[in-house]
């Protein structure tokens, strides 16, 4: 917390008690002379607004979790983190800086808690976002075996240790799962945020394509047969392709890359 300094002015003394007040009344005493049922409408108003968007960003946390604690995180986060945006919006970013690197862990903490709370921010990231679909430069009829694949943009491959998509009031592991959850977040062309569970191969594909925007379709397919050593690549095409063809319909794959010069690949 910021300390005043003796030599400030006196207004600006007065400043910073106000503000270490509203932000932790319990050890920071008001400023003499003002009436404390004054004092009240500014706590609970700036203490509030705070911890309702929290609530917008992390339904699900504040569901499993008991008022006390629910409470005691957002007042520990609304007291010690010092916000780096002007916008509400990004408040739920602030908040998992602020739980991953800053604040200390608690025995209460469910184990899950950095995963779900990331989880929960992506939809309300992802519903705000600004970007524009590349659609210039896709040919949405593409190959998607012989041509490369455009992911869009509005479409992220998550991966976590727990179900986090799972969580619930009577849903809460103690312990990481042994194989990863995938799931992709995507806003469809209604601008709908919407999660799919995906296998570790298709998460894998994503990804082949995602680090390399020359690699075909059928290329990346055939890379992720020789890694599994498949007795049969071509079954792995074949259904790769029909998985291509779903994320495709789904929006989450626009279509394939289309040549500087116009060209279709």
């Amino acid at each position: 917390m910021h300390k005043s300094s003796p030599d400030l002015p006196s207004f600006q003394k007065l400043q910073y008690q106000f503000s270490a007040h509203i932000r932790n009344p319990k050890d920071n005493l008001a400023p003499q002379d003002i009436e404390d049922r004054r004092m009240a409408i500014y706590r609970d108003l700036f203490f509030n607004n705070v911890e309702g968007f929290l609530s917008g960003n992390f339904p699900v946390l504040k569901l499993i979790s008991s008022e006390q604690y629910w409470l005691n995180l957002a007042r520990d986060f609304f007291d010690k983190h010092r916000c780096h945006t002007p916008y509400f919006l990004e408040i739920g970013q602030e908040f998992i800086e602020y739980v991953a690197n800053e604040r200390e862990q608690s025995l209460d903490d469910p184990v899950f808690l950095q995963e779900l709370i990331h989880y929960e921010w992506v939809e309300l990231a992802l519903d705000a976002s600004t970007v524009e679909l590349p659609l210039a430069d896709v040919n949405a009829n593409g190959d998607l075996l012989l041509q490369h694949p455009v992911q869009s943009p509005l479409a992220w491959l998550l991966s976590y240790q727990f179900p986090v998509h799972c969580i619930r009031i009577d849903f809460q592991p103690e312990t990481p799962s042994d194989t990863s959850t995938f799931l992709i977040a995507y806003r469809n062309r209604e601008d709908e945020v919407n999660f799919m569970e995906v296998n570790s191969v298709t998460a894998r594909l994503l990804y082949l394509l995602s680090e390399d925007d020359l690699l075909s379709g059928q290329d990346a397919l055939m890379q992720i047969a020789k890694e599994m050593q498949h007795p049969n690549p071509e079954a792995v095409v074949e259904g790769g392709l029909e998985t291509m063809e779903h994320l495709r319909a789904k929006g989450i794959i626009l279509g394939t890359t289309i040549k500087c010069n116009g060209a279709v690949d």
